[in-house]
């Protein structure tokens, strides 16, 4: 129980720690000139707006569902939205707003009638409650995932780009090499061998998700490592490392950023696939996959079982599409000649 117990409380700082890094760099983001001209263009775009709000509102949900305290008596850990949206698990099946099951063979009354507000699943939990515990399963992986990929993609494409020859040679083999693997049969292999979990998959979705962004770090610091500003600092007798992390990096942030925030979207659906097959999270954690797997037959049943699969598909689906609809604002502001 002890262990179970760590290993909650570790899933819950996760998600606080994401949301943190996010606050983190908006705010760092806004005291750089170049932010600070993207962030103004960014308040007059709508849609960015609108994006921007949802992504928050996820990231609340989040949050609240890692927030909480230990049960004494049950000696488990219960977050502030358990406590909100917690609802008592019933027998079986009930539809939206219902009052009675949709269970065999005959309907029962439900112990809390109407509160469901999109029903309950086979065993009786509530579906709007599942729905909402997938929000910090997303975060999870699309952050944990990220701090993964991201540095190596850095490393590699930054490395290649300024070194060049056979370092180069030798990164672009190892990519290219990852590239040409259909990235869900790798993930898939490296998932039953790492095992299943929720650490598995952030592991195994950051081995092959670093490709795209170290292609676009090698050849942005090929631009930039010929350029006056480089020589000038070779010439001073700036080390490579400090030339690399204090020159040429920080021009590569606006097209990091841009990535990272499009590959978000991507690294969640990978989950929701992972889960839907069968090897993704555990079954206990809220994921949207999992409620997605679990709904498979409730289509062919009679009457037909539609809330669970519709109220996971679209919260994935809104939250994707925030995170590309933010992404594309994003890269218009910072830069807006890619626009064509």
């Amino acid at each position: 129980m002890g262990k179970l117990l760590d290993n909650d409380i570790v899933r819950n700082i996760v998600p606080l720690i994401v949301v943190g890094l996010l606050l983190y760099a908006l705010i760092s983001a806004g005291k750089q000139p170049l932010w600070a001209e993207a962030y103004r263009r960014l308040r007059r775009n709508m849609v960015a707006l609108i994006a921007a709000s949802i992504i928050g509102v996820y990231g609340l949900i989040a949050v609240l569902d890692s927030l909480g305290t230990t049960d004494k008596k049950s000696q488990t850990f219960i977050t502030i939205l358990d406590r909100i949206a917690g609802r008592e698990q019933e027998r079986t099946y009930s539809a939206p707003m219902a009052s009675m099951t949709t269970g065999e063979p005959k309907p029962q009354k439900l112990k809390e009638p109407g509160t469901h507000m999109l029903g309950t699943d086979g065993t009786g939990q509530d579906v709007f409650y599942r729905t909402l515990k997938g929000a910090r399963t997303a975060f999870i992986i699309g952050g944990l995932t990220s701090l993964i990929a991201t540095p190596l993609a850095l490393l590699f494409g930054l490395a290649a780009g300024y070194y060049g020859k056979g370092i180069d040679d030798g990164i672009q083999y190892v990519y290219t090499v990852l590239a040409s693997i259909p990235s869900i049969l790798l993930q898939i292999a490296l998932v039953l061998v790492l095992g299943k979990g929720i650490y598995q998959i952030c592991i195994a979705l950051g081995i092959t998700s670093w490709v795209g962004l170290c292609r676009l770090t090698r050849g942005e610091t090929l631009k930039h490592r010929d350029r006056e500003y480089v020589r000038a600092a070779k010439a001073l007798g700036v080390s490579d490392f400090r030339l690399l992390t204090r020159h040429i990096l920080p021009n590569l942030l606006p097209i990091v950023i841009i990535s990272v925030t499009l590959g978000f979207s991507g690294l969640i659906l990978s989950e929701a696939i992972l889960s839907y097959l069968g090897i993704g999270v555990d079954a206990e954690m809220g994921s949207w996959g999992n409620m997605i797997d679990a709904a498979r037959d409730e289509l062919a049943r009679d009457p037909v079982i539609w809330w669970n699969i519709t109220s996971a598909s679209v919260a994935l689906f809104i939250l994707v599409l925030a995170f590309n609809l933010l992404g594309d604002a994003l890269r218009d502001a910072v830069d807006p000649r890619l626009r064509s």
